[in-house]
């Protein structure tokens, strides 16, 4: 009998073994990068500096000077919860994470040194595409206005949004709604009618001005620059830099803000005073080689737009494209000239202390941004867009259809569109942000959905809130 006996508790031994073995992995420290990362993370999620600052101090020295950008950083995201580890050695851990208080997602990268302590050497932390293992199912469009009302009425009362947001379908207002202040110290409300800094949104109403004078043959896509502007200095920029180029940011010509702008901010009144002083400026790279954003680039196709009009490039925009679609809230007069209903921008450079944004802006909004404008007027702007009443249906298409990957998450540059699918559904749109200000643009064709969102608060606040709706309407 005992014989029988042996082989059952071999097999039960094996089974506590396993068991036994299973238990002890499972409750093992994990790798030190892996713990590094949680721990940052852990910190990070507190919101305290004395607590973030002793962590940076003893794990991640060079970094403790940036502490404050973190806190405001965490006040942005609300946090990170982590939802996948991708990889995870003894030095090297990859995990990707989500806002606590939006979707957005990111790719955290952590290395540390081999020998104790195991101080991190690199920390990088990247916005992503939502993978689509992690697609926000659709709702139902009253679900999904419900679900955009709540999540507006949430970072209000966080005070991570303060603006104007308007959903329409196949040309009818479905929601529209304010939250927040205009002048905080004049405790006056925003409304729908509020006048918000648009930022890097007049790039659409500047492409679009291009545009029409293709259509009436005044200009070539093709043509170098220095066809247009035959006097300017560098002649490396006018003879191999296209029109073509400068619309879809592969020319080469790049940015204007920087120390010099901030020493001559007040200075730079008309577009030519820009040219001026960046005229001499060499090219990055070789037009055509890469995609790289421009504001420069932008502002020298106002100045374009004003050799062949023969308008001022703020006549010529006011004329052909506000007036025929409708904006009369929309514009960009002198920062030192009231405009009714105009917000104060308010940004934050420090946590939990907003302030206005007036010593960061330009005398005035040029080509490539700075103008304002109402959530309806983007609304009609998009509406003129999508009817053909500021472009053919040839050169509409020719506008909004995406011609350069710009290496974010799938996105394409047309000409002063981007242009996006994201969880099936295609838009084109613009978005916009400075400090105190921040808006987006979606319009969405196949489902029929324009979305624009506008806040006088930092980025991400209105661009948050228009990715928030954009992934729950339904795609018909």
């Amino acid at each position: 009998m005992n014989k029988h006996i042996g082989p059952v508790c071999v097999r039960v031994c094996l089974l506590f073994v396993f068991a036994a073995c299973l238990l002890a992995a499972q409750t093992a420290n994990p790798p030190a990068a892996e713990q590094q990362a949680k721990a940052w993370l852990a910190a990070f999620n507190t919101g305290d500096r004395a607590t973030l600052l002793d962590y940076l101090k003893t794990n991640y020295p060079p970094h403790a000077e940036h502490v404050d950008d973190e806190l405001r950083f965490r006040g942005m995201t609300g946090g990170f919860d982590l939802e996948k580890v991708e990889e995870s050695t003894a030095t090297h851990f990859v995990a990707l994470l989500k806002e606590k208080e939006s979707d957005q997602f990111a790719r955290l990268t952590v290395d540390v040194d081999t020998p104790a302590p195991h101080q991190i050497t690199k920390f990088e932390l990247w916005a992503i595409a939502r993978p689509a293992e992690f697609a926000i199912p659709r709702l139902r469009q009253p679900e999904a206005i419900e679900a955009l009302k709540s999540d507006l009425e949430h970072d209000a009362s966080a005070d991570r949004f303060s603006g104007a947001a308007l959903v329409a379908k196949d040309g009818k207002v479905l929601f529209e709604n304010a939250h927040g202040m205009a002048d905080r110290e004049k405790k006056t409300p925003n409304t729908v009618n509020t006048k918000f800094r648009i930022g890097s949104m007049n790039k659409m109403f500047t492409a679009v001005s291009i545009l029409q004078l293709v259509q009436a043959g005044k200009i070539q896509l093709t043509d170098p620059l220095g066809k247009y502007l035959p006097d300017y200095a560098n002649k490396n920029v006018a003879t191999k830099v296209t029109i073509h180029q400068l619309l879809t940011h592969t020319g080469g010509t790049g940015d204007f803000f920087g120390p010099e702008f901030d020493a001559h901010r007040e200075e730079l009144k008309t577009l030519q005073d820009y040219v001026k002083l960046y005229e001499k400026r060499d090219l990055k790279f070789e037009p055509g080689s890469k995609w790289e954003y421009s504001n420069y680039g932008f502002l020298l196709l106002g100045v374009v737009i004003e050799k062949v009009s023969g308008q001022s490039y703020y006549d010529y925009v006011q004329e052909h494209v506000f007036k025929p679609a409708g904006m009369e809230s929309t514009g960009s007069l002198p920062e030192n000239q009231t405009v009714a209903e105009r917000s104060v921008g308010y940004m934050q450079p420090k946590p939990g202390a907003w302030q206005p944004n007036t010593d960061t802006l330009p005398y005035r909004g040029t080509s490539a941004g700075g103008g304002y404008s109402t959530v309806g007027d983007l609304f009609r702007f998009a509406t003129a867009l999508t009817e053909h009443k500021l472009l053919d249906a040839k050169h509409t298409d020719l506008l909004i259809s995406g011609k350069v990957d710009t290496g974010r998450g799938g996105d394409k540059y047309a000409y002063g569109f981007f242009e996006s699918t994201e969880n099936g559904m295609q838009c084109f749109g613009h978005g916009g942000g400075a400090p105190g200000m921040n808006g987006d643009l979606k319009i969405c064709p196949d489902a029929g959905y324009v979305i624009a969102v506008l806040s006088n608060l930092d980025p991400p606040a209105a661009t948050r809130v228009s990715d928030f709706v954009a992934a729950r309407l339904p795609l018909k």
